[in-house]
């Protein structure tokens, strides 16, 4: 059954419907895809060969894997576009496991429609990119070839309906967004509590872009009510046409256990990039992440999760879309929270290397 599902899926984005505009000098329907291997050496050499339980991608250690490989159809015109986007990889393993059947390939299904003539105002409902963060699942997007503590620790996919506007000049962008839950396709058994997300983002020039975007609700039954409250800041600045830099802190509350107060972790992330040349870019990362009581990451530690990190990558465009990468990543733990031949250490140190190509 599951292979006739996806033939049919297939045969739908392949064989668009008609009622195209006619009028309209650019192809409608595009496919694009992605593919991303990767080799990851984790210093540590767990015996699993996975990295720590809070990273999700590249969480293979010490073989050739694959990260993410999708393929993508969309069909765009003025006033309907749609997506739909099967993917496979170690990405999809660490953060689709708890979808069933099928949705765990679904990369991302979704149908808008505009319902202005005179304002880009849009809606937008299905399996979609998270409204949450700078950073994406597609790695060449990213300025560093592993992403943040804080990116791994919060959704890159979302599913829901979403409001969103864009101003006549393109400087403001605004979303409302009801969802299924924090990095759902499924919503959790038990919970019948909608979740909602807001997103501001502000653009006063092209070399700069300031973003705020927030996530409410409960992503557990609803006999715990643990509500979870999430607070996402960014800012992109471009410099001059070689350097630019991002700024990024993240702050989320979920009520506890006991209902008599909440639980707090926090994010910072500074991120500096440099293109040496059309084809060499380098970039640079320190970050932090605490989360004492274990709300996103537990320990069995008193002191919970308290880890500096701090990255350096060198990237090679090797010809049109296709990508080389590698990266040196340290973490520090403020406690002996990692391990290496059953012994615990405060740090873990990874060298990771990968090859992209992409195609539209």
């Amino acid at each position: 059954m599951k292979n006739y599902i996806l033939t049919a899926i297939a045969i739908a984005v392949l064989n668009p419907v008609s009622g195209q505009d006619s009028t309209r000098t650019e192809k409608p329907f595009t496919v694009s895809g992605y593919l991303e291997t990767y080799y990851n050496y984790d210093f540590n050499k767990p015996a699993n060969n996975t990295t720590p339980g809070f990273l999700y991608n590249f969480n293979r250690a010490r073989e050739v894997n694959l990260n993410l490989g999708f393929i993508k159809g969309s069909y765009r015109t003025d006033h309907v576009r749609a997506n739909l986007a099967l993917a496979t990889g170690t990405y999809v393993n660490a953060n689709y496991a708890s979808e069933p059947g099928v949705l765990k390939n679904m990369y991302e299904a979704n149908i808008g429609f505009r319902i202005s003539k005179q304002k880009n105002l849009w809606i937008d409902a299905g399996i979609m990119p998270s409204h949450i963060g700078f950073e994406s699942a597609i790695g060449k997007d990213n300025r560093t070839l592993t992403r943040s503590l804080v990116a791994e620790n919060s959704p890159y996919f979302e599913s829901g309906v979403k409001l969103g506007f864009t101003s006549e000049d393109e400087k403001w962008y605004l979303a409302a967004l009801y969802l299924n839950g924090w990095q759902r396709i499924q919503r959790v058994d038990h919970n019948s509590t909608p979740a909602f997300g807001t997103q501001l983002t502000f653009k006063p020039s092209s070399a700069v872009t300031l973003n705020y975007s927030t996530f409410m609700g409960n992503d557990k039954p609803d006999s715990l009510k643990q509500m979870r409250y999430y607070h996402n800041l960014y800012s992109l600045f471009q410099v001059n046409e070689k350097f630019g830099f991002i700024t990024g802190f993240d702050l989320g509350m979920e009520r506890a256990v006991n209902g008599n107060h909440f639980n707090h972790w926090y994010t910072p992330v500074v991120i500096v990039h440099y293109a040496v040349s059309h084809r060499v870019n380098v970039a640079a990362r320190g970050e932090y992440f605490k989360d004492k009581k274990g709300v996103l990451i537990t320990t069995a530690l008193k002191e919970g999760f308290q880890t500096f990190g701090i990255s350096a990558n060198i990237d090679v465009a090797v010809l049109p879309g296709l990508l080389w990468r590698l990266e040196v990543r340290n973490l520090a733990g403020r406690d002996a929270i990692f391990e290496k031949n059953d012994l615990k250490r405060h740090n873990n140190t990874f060298a990771t290397t990968s090859l992209s190509f992409s195609f539209q």
